[in-house]
């Protein structure tokens, strides 16, 4: 089944793709141009291993991410994807078709905007519990724009969906970043699951356009509890400035 998935992500017809030059694969998905991560030895997060045989585009146009077992090598490989563009103030909103909410202690989904910058510039939210079944499963992260002595920002919540399709955003301002997770497709505030807003001061929030990243990983690189794959599906990302 494993080297099906992986047979499947090299020679779909609906894997368009191009060579670029840093040797990355670009994709086109929901609009925007994403470059699709490639390594050959373990980096961070995790760190794991990123192979863009663990991303594929299906026919509806939708993003499909596996964390699964590479059968020639026995490795954990996992996906993650960046846009080409860069992105500043707007809300930035993330539809996911999966059972998210009960992913093994290892599995970590990231959405997110970030510089680079090491430990700056950076609004997360993150599907994880962190290595431990007991810890809340949804958080949210901001961290700050300068080495200042401000810290970064986070919150958790522990939420449980009734069905496998969840809605996240954050919106970025110039002295704010709030971040929301619904239920189901649709921001109606009967949806909601969460919602955090991370204020002031100023060095807390970074105001430099980014580009948004998109990455489905183990924490500490360890695998899921049952050795199994795991996949889930992005419907579509939005950005309004």
């Amino acid at each position: 089944m494993i080297a099906r998935i992986i047979f499947i992500c090299y020679l779909s017809v609906h894997f368009l793709f191009v060579e670029a030059q840093s040797n990355e694969r670009i994709i086109s998905f929901s609009g925007y141009d994403w470059s699709v991560r490639n390594t050959t030895e373990k980096q961070g997060p995790g760190p794991n291993y990123f192979s863009d045989s663990c991303v594929r585009l299906g026919a509806k146009g939708w993003l499909h991410l596996w964390i699964i077992k590479d059968p020639a090598t026995g490795a954990w490989i996992c996906p993650e994807i960046t846009t080409s563009r860069k992105f500043g103030f707007g809300e930035y909103r993330f539809i996911v078709e999966g059972a998210i909410d009960r992913f093994d202690k290892n599995i970590v989904l990231g959405l997110f905007n970030y510089s680079g910058n090491d430990g700056l510039d950076e609004m997360d939210i993150e599907i994880a519990r962190w290595g431990n079944p007991a810890y809340p499963n949804l958080n949210y992260t901001i961290w700050p724009a300068k080495k200042d002595g401000v810290k970064n920002s986070s919150t958790t919540h522990e939420f449980i969906l009734k069905s496998n399709l969840s809605l996240h955003n954050f919106r970025r301002n110039a002295d704010t970043v709030v971040c929301s997770s619904f239920d189901g497709v649709s921001a109606d505030p009967k949806n909601l699951i969460y919602s955090s807003t991370f204020v002031n001061p100023a060095s807390s929030i970074s105001q430099l356009a980014m580009p948004v990243h998109i990455n489905f990983w183990l924490f500490d690189g360890n695998p899921p509890a049952d050795q199994n794959p795991v996949e889930i599906v992005i419907r579509s990302f939005q950005f309004n400035p």
